[in-house]
């Protein structure tokens, strides 16, 4: 794989939708919420610098947002958590090639100096935990945190994400953690194109950061939260995740 690109799988037919994953995830990491959306679309999912395919890949947020548009061009942009975060910035760096645009579970960054301070830290010492400790044990207790405590086990994924390495998941929370984002709450107004917020009902931290980035953005955004879902709502409700996605794609 080039320096300067990322691997893609292409899969469906229709008109183009292109999903980013979340951290530790890849192209693999979908599960039936991308099967389904791939009867309408056409959908190209990608994997991220550090992840699967894209494991030699080294690049910062901004940068893996020009990535992610070279790789798609003009499309619908689906993107979770981290992935949430690079098709942010691609929208608004690039609004010429983001049709319209899905965030699930994401965030515009922390504002407070002194927090992302602290996220940094808190990025790198999990970055030594995985150049140290190995890929395995990293997942076992990535997947056991918080975040995921309503992910059944069976719907996590774990084998796509053994595809991963532990030096390119430690790459990618140094040059593209939440610590390492630039606040772009301010600039939130400049998206024109339809914008769709999703969190889980369960997901308390991300839901209250999209209902409150929905009113930022403007009139042109919609916010809705999962039923019975946590933050990996896609994964947990991949069908009504789905329908709601769908229906805000809907021509």
């Amino acid at each position: 794989m080039p320096p300067d690109e990322l691997a893609t799988v292409v899969t469906g037919s229709g008109s183009r939708l292109v999903l980013a994953h979340g951290f530790t995830q890849n192209s693999a990491g979908w599960g039936p919420f991308g099967t389904i959306l791939a009867g309408s679309h056409e959908v190209l999912a990608l994997d991220l610098p550090g992840h699967g395919g894209s494991d030699a890949v080294r690049a910062d947020l901004p940068g893996t947002a020009r990535l992610l548009g070279g790789a798609g061009g003009v499309a619908d942009y689906l993107g979770y958590s981290l992935g949430g975060r690079v098709a942010l910035h691609l929208a608004l760096d690039r609004p010429d090639l983001v049709r319209r645009l899905v965030l699930v579970g994401a965030t515009a960054g922390i504002v407070d100096p002194g927090a992302r301070a602290q996220r940094r830290e808190a990025d790198e010492a999990l970055a030594l935990e995985l150049e140290t400790g190995g890929l395995e044990p990293f997942l076992d207790r990535w997947l056991a945190g918080p975040l995921f405590r309503s992910l059944p086990a069976g719907a996590a994924g774990l084998e796509g994400r053994r595809r991963n390495t532990a030096g390119g998941l430690a790459s990618s929370l140094r040059l593209c953690g939440t610590g390492s984002q630039d606040p772009l709450w301010d600039r939130l107004p400049e998206l024109a194109m339809p914008v769709l917020l999703l969190a889980g009902v369960l997901d308390l931290r991300f839901g209250e950061t999209a209902r409150v980035m929905a009113p930022a953005i403007g009139p042109n955004a919609r916010f809705s939260l999962v039923p019975g879902a946590g933050h990996a709502c896609q994964l947990e409700r991949p069908a009504l995740t789905a329908r709601l996605v769908e229906a805000f794609l809907a021509p």
